[in-house]
């Protein structure tokens, strides 16, 4: 039985099983070739970034700049790339760093979360069709004759998109877990490399007075200016023209002037 003549049994199911089959198997290959190349060089990269830091730091940051092709080269290299840094600046590019790697590392989940969600439901309704075809050729008098043997052989073939979509399920779900197992692992080490990173920054704070992103700051500005040229607005007394005297109170028009 070739996949032609089961997909023909199967019903009008099987044709979405079989791109959901074909979407999920992309994914899966895609991701295990990414794992593969991250899992096989990240331990090596993480040591040669920290040992040459607790060293010298210009030479740990142009290890992680080769290493940008790598999830853990870009988190390594993403607090060393900028001009100047305190620690806690350093730890918060670490964390921002870290965010955008593991967001990338879930690409293709939601796909085979669509695909384990969506093939068994599928697989169930092509079941449900084979069943409402094969019984509407049941015939009341027929029953219990050699002419019901064909129903039950549409019926057994109606089965078929039930265990496709099954199996397009169950095949997507463990490369799900395995590939869910493998971002945990990634969390670790990322928090280990960055905590240990951390850690030969506060002990051995690098001197980055020769980085050329430091050098191309506009400085001039920065040295003329100081505290002193920049005055708080003072405070305006009171302007004794700008008072305005009351007026004088208004005389009787009985009142007389005693010289008058």
């Amino acid at each position: 039985m070739d996949i032609l003549d089961l997909i023909d049994k199967g019903g009008p199911a099987m044709w979405p099983l079989l791109a959901l089959s074909i979407l999920a198997l992309s994914v899966i290959f895609e991701r295990l070739w990414f794992w593969l190349r991250i899992l096989t060089q990240e331990k090596e990269i993480v040591d040669r970034v920290l040992d040459a830091a607790g060293e010298n730091w210009v030479t740990a940051r142009d290890i992680a700049r080769q290493a940008t092709n790598q999830p853990i080269g870009r988190f390594l290299f993403a607090p060393l790339s900028l001009p100047k840094t305190d620690t806690e600046i350093f730890r918060l590019a670490l964390e921002a760093s870290a965010e955008d790697e593991l967001a990338g590392m879930r690409r293709g989940e939601k796909l085979l979360e669509a695909v384990i969600a969506l093939a068994p439901l599928l697989g169930l309704l092509g079941t449900v069709l084979g069943l409402i075809q094969a019984l509407r050729s049941i015939r009341i008098g027929d029953l219990g004759t050699a002419s019901t043997a064909g129903v039950t052989t549409g019926i057994g073939e109606s089965l078929i998109s039930t265990a496709s979509g099954l199996i397009v399920a169950i095949v997507s779900l463990v490369f799900y877990r395995l590939f869910q197992s493998f971002l945990v692992n990634q969390v670790k080490v990322f928090r280990k490399a960055g905590n240990d990173m951390e850690l030969l920054y506060r002990q051995f704070p690098p001197d980055f007075s020769d980085n050329p992103l430091e050098k191309a700051l506009p400085r001039g500005r920065d040295r003329d200016s100081s505290p002193e040229k920049f005055s708080a607005p003072r405070k305006r007394g009171k302007n004794k023209f700008s008072e305005v005297p009351p007026p004088p109170p208004e005389s009787d028009s009985h009142s007389s002037d005693p010289e008058e």
